[in-house]
């Protein structure tokens, strides 16, 4: 990947980053080999590591067709982006709606140089992206509302995100989200549940001097949807989410999710 010397030390190449760690998982080519290793590290701790992350973008792909489609949901907010790939909600979205509206928050240097990418809208829609640490929900709102209209439902986007913060602390971030936006709205949101195995991940992870990604009871995953309406099939693996008929035959991961309706 050639980027110029300043974006270079603004992404700090020689430290393994979250971002481009997931985009090793899910056979992108936006990565450094410090990120490489530290995603094999992981692998090797926990094997099951790419199903994860492939279910993951699987798993958005089907909730945004569902939303766009069945809900009527013409308005997105992906919270915690990443890197560009093939599916992005944009294009999964527009391509059901064209008239879709989408605004992508990130607050990685490496995505914000990709953003070009992000915000290729159809003629119709509209995309946008905000630099800001999903953290700092009103400002995320705020700077969203210049793009989505929030008098009117939107769909609120946090897939294997929150691990970035602790349990109880992600539960109350999803309510400052979902408190921002009218009713009518919807939550999507997975994460990765705790098993022996994810633990053993979680701390192989940890050993790449980066920030902690914490995995989670399901309960705590659960917990962001109180006071909304899940939608069928409910909450559990999201390999097992509405699985379109070439993945009848998915296997369960050890990532657990739902869509919910406020």
């Amino acid at each position: 990947m050639n980027n110029s010397p300043e974006l270079e030390a603004r992404i700090k190449s020689g430290i393994p980053h979250s971002a481009r760690v997931w985009n090793y998982w899910i056979g992108g080519k936006d990565h450094y080999p410090v990120d490489q290793a530290l995603g094999d590290q992981v692998i090797a701790s926990y094997p099951q590591t790419r199903d994860l992350a492939l279910a993951s973008r699987a798993f958005q792909a089907r909730a945004v067709q569902y939303l766009a489609g069945e809900a009527g949901i013409t308005q997105f907010l992906d919270i915690g982006t990443g890197l560009p790939v093939q599916n992005s909600t944009h294009e999964v979205a527009q391509g059901i709606e064209p008239k879709a509206r989408i605004v992508y928050v990130d607050n990685d240097p490496l995505v914000l140089a990709h953003a070009r990418a992000l915000l290729t809208s159809a003629p119709d829609g509209m995309t946008n992206y905000v630099h800001a640490d999903m953290l700092d929900a009103e400002r995320v709102l705020q700077e969203a509302a210049e793009t989505l209209d929030m008098t009117q439902p939107v769909a609120v986007m946090v897939l294997s995100t929150l691990g970035h913060v602790d349990p109880q602390a992600g539960i109350d971030l999803m309510r400052r989200y979902m408190a921002g936006v009218a009713e009518g709205s919807h939550l999507v949101l997975c994460d990765t549940v705790a098993t022996k195995a994810t633990l053993a991940a979680q701390e192989a992870y940890a050993s790449g001097d980066t920030p902690p990604y914490l995995v989670r009871r399901p309960e705590e995953i659960l917990a962001s949807a109180e006071g909304m309406e899940l939608v069928s099939p409910g909450f559990g693996s999201i390999s097992l989410w509405r699985p379109n008929p070439d993945e009848a035959s998915a296997e369960p991961v050890d990532q657990w999710g739902f869509v919910a309706r406020k």
